[in-house]
């Protein structure tokens, strides 16, 4: 994909230019170049919390990284996966929280690109199993784990960010990712998963009678370890990073100029309190 290819705006997603006017007033500029080998080079190095214009490049490039690498996650989880399958006509409103997230995580993308953004590849590898394991943890736990990584990426761009106009965006996607972190528990426990693992590591109860529930408090930071974007980048590192043990050779990648990054009308609820 190329830098001019990143540029690309969704002609059917016309409700959306609203809020790309609004991120582009922000005056974001200066991108370096962006290398799908070296995604941390791309995003920037930041030694510790402190809000600056160039930390604001870093951050948002991150992200673009990440909504890319997510909707390529739920795209090809609906296109290939056996959970998908599973969940069947008993569950479509499982498979319809699916469609809307691989549709949100695109606008998403869109957006931050629209802010300046320039994501740091747009080809993904994945866990071997994720998208044919028949007893579905592979896949659930991956996105568990990713949608973990995300919320924690956004409470960091939250605290570090420079603008407020940033903060509320970057608030504005935190919301979003808790939701699908949410519904996919919610999925583990349709398909019958005893718990979900995510980037903490530890089981988390998703079925059974006397189930816990996942009654987080507040969302993490995983602050042991996730204390800059750049550990957020680096725990994303094996999903750009061909060769990475345990992750399958394939390559799957993100084309905002075919299927429904560009020929679909989004779907999805675009307000007007929305940048």
């Amino acid at each position: 994909m190329t830098t001019s290819d990143l540029s690309i705006r969704n002609p059917a997603a016309d409700s959306i230019n609203d809020r790309r006017v609004f991120i582009t007033k922000l005056g974001l500029f200066g991108l370096g170049a962006a290398s799908a080998t070296g995604f941390l080079a791309a995003c920037g190095s930041s030694t510790g919390p402190s809000s600056s214009p160039s930390l604001d490049q870093q951050i948002i490039n991150a992200a673009a990284t990440a909504e890319a690498l997510a909707s390529v996650m739920y795209d090809n989880i609906i296109k290939s996966s056996p959970a998908y399958a599973a969940l069947g006509s008993e569950h479509a409103d499982d498979q319809s929280y699916l469609a809307a997230g691989r549709e949100q995580e695109a606008i998403h993308y869109m957006t931050l690109v629209g802010a300046g953004a320039k994501a740091a590849t747009t080809d993904f590898y994945f866990p071997t199993g994720m998208f044919t394991d028949a007893a579905f943890a592979t896949t659930v736990n991956t996105l568990v784990t990713l949608e973990d990584a995300f919320i924690a990426a956004y409470l960091i761009g939250v605290r570090d960010l420079s603008t407020d106009a940033l903060k509320q965006l970057a608030a504005q996607i935190l919301g979003i990712e808790c939701e699908h972190r949410a519904l996919a528990r919610i999925i583990a426990a349709d398909l019958n998963l005893a718990g979900t693992k995510g980037l903490s590591g530890v089981s988390e109860p998703s079925t059974g009678a006397g189930r816990a529930p996942n009654n987080l408090a507040f969302e993490r930071t995983f602050s042991s370890s996730l204390k800059t974007i750049d550990d957020v980048v680096t725990a994303l590192g094996p999903f750009i990073t061909p060769g990475t043990s345990g992750f399958d050779a394939t390559k799957f990648s993100f084309d905002i100029t075919s299927n429904f990054y560009v020929t679909e009308a989004p779907t999805v609820t675009l307000d007007n309190t929305t940048p």
